[in-house]
């Protein structure tokens, strides 16, 4: 009988600590679309293999890409991009943790968009900084999608090569969408 009694309070305890555990929603299908055209070259490429995780109740998100997931219009410019900027065998992935400062704003239950703020670190080429964003959370029938831009300038994260300024630009625009 004490066994029984012991074995339904551990049962009873288990139930009471999922029920409070956070909802995580998470996708390995994101988006990232990066955009450093210049003055004469478009440079622009597309990332469909983002791994993403977002939890409801602490508002914490984390993004991960492998940079050679990147594709371009052409292979030699995709080439330039690997070998000769982003060295990605050197650094092979580029991540995103922080949280969405404003969570305690969205209603889960209810659809709609929501204007998030985002801070966080930002890691390209192995260098980490520190970052701030806006973005929109989208809830439709319970699922969330998130969506942001990030302005960085290119030096700031080590990357270095004779065109930044001039056919490439100073700072790219990465879009970023995830829907979980």
């Amino acid at each position: 009988m004490r066994k029984i009694k012991s074995l339904l309070a551990l049962f009873v305890m288990c139930l009471s600590i999922q029920s409070n555990a956070q909802k995580v929603f998470s996708t390995k299908a994101g988006q990232i679309l990066f955009n450093a055209t210049g003055a004469a070259v478009k440079i622009a490429a597309v990332n469909n293999q983002v791994d993403s995780k977002f939890g409801e109740a602490t508002g914490q998100i984390i993004f991960g890409v492998l940079i050679k997931g990147f594709k371009f219009e052409n292979q030699l410019m995709e080439d330039h991009f690997n070998e000769n900027y982003m060295e990605s065998t050197q650094f092979p992935k580029a991540d995103f943790k922080g949280y969405i400062t404003n969570i305690k704003e969205i209603n889960f239950s209810k659809d709609g968009a929501y204007p998030i703020q985002v801070e966080g670190t930002l890691t390209i080429h192995g260098v980490a900084q520190k970052t701030t964003t806006k973005g929109t959370l989208t809830l439709a029938q319970g699922k969330p999608t998130l969506e942001g831009e990030f302005n960085i300038k290119i030096k700031d994260y080590g990357i270095s090569g004779m065109y930044i300024g001039d056919k490439i630009a100073n700072v790219a625009v990465i879009k970023l969408n995830c829907k979980y």
